[in-house]
């Protein structure tokens, strides 16, 4: 595999739309209700709702790892955080599409939510650690996380 160079670019719902759905404030309103598609798609998996801490990106960022949740979305609620930075990809049968990898710069203000099977990088921030809600389902089994090996350079960069 030759050399991936992604330059991440703000995230909004448009470019987005194919991973997930992008969490804004409902703005004048008190409510945006079905903000999210959460899915699971298991019967015996049990909602999970944790808390997770984020460490800044060591920019470059070298790409090693791409993680998916076949059969739950996971959603991403910034509880004390700056900016972070998301990479994402759609599958490419059991893997996932590297040619088509994009990554996101998201302010602390707007949450995420992955559709199922979106490949992603795990999540990291940009300044200073942070504090994440996460909510997903899972059965403790082993397809609560594929996991695929990266091979070659693949690398986030953000500009000066």
């Amino acid at each position: 595999m030759s050399e991936i160079i992604i330059l991440p670019k703000p995230i909004d719902e448009a470019s987005f739309a194919p991973f997930g759905q992008v969490l804004n404030s409902p703005g004048e309103s008190p409510r945006h209700d079905h903000a999210a598609e959460v899915a699971n798609q298991r019967d015996e998996a049990a909602i999970n709702v944790a808390v997770v801490r984020a460490l800044p990106a060591k920019l470059p960022l070298q790409v090693s790892a791409l993680e998916r949740h076949p059969f739950s979305s996971q959603s991403f609620f910034p509880l004390d955080v700056g900016r972070y930075l998301i990479a994402v990809a759609t599958a490419d049968g059991d893997k996932p599409d590297l040619a088509g990898l994009q990554a996101f710069i998201v302010d602390g203000s707007t949450a995420i939510n992955y559709a199922p099977g979106v490949w992603h990088h795990p999540l990291q921030t940009l300044d200073d650690p942070g504090t994440f809600a996460l909510l997903m389902w899972e059965d403790g089994g082993p397809r609560d996380t594929d996991w695929h090996q990266v091979e070659g350079e693949v690398r986030i960069e953000i500009g000066g």
